[in-house]
C-alpha cells in the first residue's frame, strides 16, 4: 500500500472500528450493557476499506442495572436464559480493547475513534461502562466519533439504518436485525462504502506530505 493510502493517513492518525450495543435502556448510567460487538475495518491496496473482523460478546448485567421491558423486546434478550454464553462486563470490555489495540498497532494509528449509527448511544454505554469497571487502557477517543446516520443523511438521503442500507443497494435482515454482531457489521459495509464513494474528493484534496502527528497539540477533531 503507498504513503496516499495508508489508513493512519486517511483519518488524522484515528483506526476506525465499528461497535454496536444492546443494552436494557436508553440510560447508560443506569440501564444495563448486554452485549456488545466490534467490528474492525480492513484497507485496501487500492485505499477502499472493506469490513474486517467481527469480535462479539454477550454481557451480564452489572450489580444494580436496570433493564426495561420495551428495550428486551426489541433486542429480544433474555438476560437470564440459561444458555446465554454472558460474560463480564470487564472481561468483555478488556478482550475487544485487546484486539482494537493490535489493529490500532499494526496500522500504525495513534487510537482508535467510534463508528456507529447514532454513534452518541454506543459511545456513552461504552464509556460509562470502562468507568464502571475501572479499566484504564480504552483505544477509544472518548468523546469524538464517526456518525453514521449523519454520513448516510449525506450520501444516500437516508438515516435510518435499514433504508440507507436498501439505498446503498445492500440487502437488509429484519431478523437478525438488533443484534450487536448484524447492526455492527451491517454499519461497517455502509460506512466502507460511503468512505470508498468519497475516496476520489479525498484523494483530490488531501495534502500530500501531511502526516498523522503534524497538528499535535491541538485541540483533537
Amino acid at each position: 500500500m503507498t504513503d496516499s493510502f495508508l489508513i493512519a493517513n486517511r483519518f488524522r492518525g484515528f483506526f476506525p472500528v465499528v461497535v454496536d450495543v444492546e443494552t436494557g435502556g436508553f440510560n447508560c448510567k443506569t440501564d444495563a450493557l448486554l452485549e456488545i460487538a466490534a467490528v474492525l475495518i480492513d484497507p485496501q491496496e487500492d485505499g477502499t476499506l472493506l469490513r474486517g473482523e467481527t469480535f462479539r460478546y454477550h454481557v451480564k448485567p452489572f450489580e444494580g442495572a436496570n433493564l426495561e421491558a420495551a428495550s428486551l423486546a426489541i433486542n429480544r434478550i433474555d438476560p437470564d436464559h440459561p444458555l446465554r454464553p454472558a460474560i463480564d462486563e470487564r472481561d468483555a470490555l478488556q478482550r475487544i480493547f485487546r484486539e482494537v489495540r493490535r489493529a490500532v498497532r499494526e496500522h500504525g494509528c495513534t487510537r482508535a475513534i467510534l463508528v456507529g449509527h447514532n454513534a452518541a448511544f454506543d459511545l456513552g454505554f461504552l464509556n460509562e461502562a470502562v468507568a464502571r469497571t475501572s479499566i484504564k487502557r480504552n483505544p477509544f477517543h472518548p468523546f469524538s466519533s464517526f456518525d453514521t446516520a449523519t454520513l448516510c443523511g449525506v450520501a444516500y438521503g437516508q438515516t435510518v439504518l435499514a433504508r440507507a442500507v436498501k439505498a446503498a443497494g445492500m440487502t437488509w435482515d429484519e431478523d437478525s436485525a438488533h443484534s450487536a454482531a448484524y447492526d455492527a457489521e451491517i454499519t461497517a459495509d455502509v460506512f466502507c462504502d460511503i468512505v470508498n464513494r468519497f475516496q476520489p474528493l479525498f484523494t483530490s484534496i488531501r495534502p500530500q506530505d501531511w502526516s498523522p502527528d503534524e497538528d499535535e497539540g491541538e485541540a483533537e477533531l
